[in-house]
């Protein structure tokens, strides 16, 4: 098996237990990054390479660490994806059956030397190996099957080079932004920041958003920088800033990589089966899969929906509006990854990152897109609005009503309760959302979000499509503002939770 952590408190402390509790239970072989460390692509990257039966990856992904903070651990099986939701009921159910467990409490390892330690541990196993591996090596190996790494060489070091700015906001991703951007693919070392990895990340909220990212954000915004990058905790979220700051939403930026692929060797050779999203993201993708002839599915949010798409050779890119893209190449999503396939299409096209994105909306539209999340409610609560919402939205009666805000007239062309069937293996998924469709084509989604703790978390979508190019250029928080009034009169949410608007807005 597989271990890493994101490198955030209680993570060392953490990995020894694991490393104690395998040995006792007879797993013959850990693979663990030196230090502990290794991002969660790199953990899928590894378990495929050595055909491993799975990896534990310790982490919370980009919620707060210290020792106030956040902590998770995640099991991902051996296709290199998360576990199934077949796999984690069964883990669910066996836990409550356990009365002991077994463990080497006097196994000690050294994760800061790199290579193999061996165990005898003097009972029916055999020998027990654990190896410190570099965090890096292997998964960079495997990126250079997949991109022109010269190409993007030569637009970060060449005459006319770009200057970008990279935050791997104190977690994992430092040593994968030193070794692969400034040592093999030459950007200056001081295009990088933030890149120690910190058990608290440095006090701030490892999340690359506009809310959190601050610290790029206004480097951006200073124009000395044509590109912009910042990573999440483990390393499979990003965000994507052009020069002057020019946000690329996520929804964007999935769509601009599939409208893109033929920039990447690996896509050249492979070619493109199919995309899929989760549901709340935009339908961008939708309409580059169109002009492509390419399948799009649509999953409930998570990851773990994409891995079965992708293993039965249904799908070639897979992506959420929570700033997760990913390809076949892994069975995660991989903000690296998407890093460099953004540096290859500049590489490419020449031109800069808002062109692209301009370019872009010229073709194929403007989705206008937001994400409003109500943090930290009571669970009573949020079940409550949702069964409310649900009733009026199932009613038949409420397809064909229209809202009129200001000059705008929204006539409700669909309505449900979003239930997914894997084309796979015909596993049913229900309750992922409920969803107000418009005759426009303009969208509202409700969906009730799994949150640590005792607490619950609203999450409200809107999105309004532009095909227009003198409207490209609006606000979209001004764009959609009809559209949320009507989901705040509907839901009550203000109402009905005391609270005067969201905790955040992406």
């Amino acid at each position: 098996m597989v271990v890493g952590s994101d490198g955030r408190y209680f993570s060392r402390t953490a990995t020894e237990i694991v490393v104690q509790m395998a040995a006792a239970n007879g797993i013959g072989r850990l693979i663990i990054g030196q230090n502990g460390i290794l991002s969660t692509p790199a953990v899928s990257c590894i378990i495929r390479k050595i055909k491993a039966a799975g990896g534990i990856i310790l982490t919370a992904s980009h919620c707060p660490g210290g020792p106030g903070g956040e902590f998770g651990v995640k099991f991902n099986v051996a296709n290199g994806g998360p576990a199934p939701d077949v796999v984690s009921d069964k883990i669910y159910q066996i836990s409550k059956t356990i009365e002991e467990y077994t463990i080497c409490p006097d196994l000690r390892i050294d994760l800061s030397r790199l290579g193999r330690q061996e165990f005898d541990l003097e009972n029916k196993f055999k020998p027990f190996r654990v190896e410190i591996v570099d965090p890096v090596d292997i998964y960079l190996n495997l990126l250079r099957t997949i991109f022109d790494f010269n190409a993007i060489k030569s637009l970060l070091t060449g005459p006319g080079q770009l200057k970008i700015r990279v935050d791997a906001m104190h977690g994992v991703m430092g040593p994968y932004v030193r070794k692969v951007l400034c040592d093999e693919l030459g950007a200056p070392a001081n295009s990088a920041i933030n890149c120690v990895p910190l058990e608290d990340f440095g006090g701030q909220h490892p999340d690359p958003n506009l809310t959190y990212a601050t610290t790029l954000l206004e480097a951006m915004k200073g124009g000395e920088y044509g590109f912009g990058a910042a990573f999440d905790a483990d390393g499979d979220r990003y965000m994507i800033l052009g020069q002057n700051g020019f946000f690329v939403s996520p929804s964007d930026s999935l769509a601009i990589i599939a409208a893109n692929l033929s920039c990447i060797p690996y896509f050249r050779q492979m070619g493109v089966r199919g995309f899929g999203r989760s549901m709340p993201t935009s339908t961008a993708l939708d309409r580059v899969a169109k002009s492509m002839k390419v399948p799009v599915y649509e999953t409930p949010a998570g990851w773990r929906f994409f891995s079965n798409l992708m293993d039965s050779g249904r799908c070639s890119l897979c992506g959420e509006e929570s700033f997760g893209t990913g390809s076949d190449h892994l069975r995660e999503k991989d903000g690296l990854w998407a890093v460099l396939v953004w540096l290859s299409i500049i590489a490419a096209r020449k031109q800069s990152v808002e062109e692209i994105v301009r370019d872009h909306w010229a073709k194929f539209g403007r989705h206008y897109y937001c994400r409003f999340d109500y943090e930290g409610l009571e669970p009573k609560t949020t079940y409550y609005i949702m069964r409310d919402l649900e009733a009026l939205l199932t009613d038949k009666s409420f397809i064909g009503q229209q809202f009129a805000v200001g000059s705008h007239v929204y006539s409700v062309a669909k309505t449900d309760s979003f239930e997914y069937v894997d084309p796979v293996d015909g596993t049913v998924t229900k309750k992922q959302g409920l969803r107000i469709i418009f005759s426009d084509a303009s969208r509202l989604i409700f969906r009730l979000s799994s949150s640590s703790g005792v607490r619950a978390t609203i999450r409200l979508y809107a999105e309004s499509y532009e095909r227009d190019p003198s409207g490209h250029d609006q606000e979209p928080q001004a764009v959609l503002s009809p559209l949320i009034a009507i989901a705040l009169k509907i839901s009550q949410i203000h109402e009905r939770t005391g609270r005067r608007g969201p905790t955040v807005i992406t």
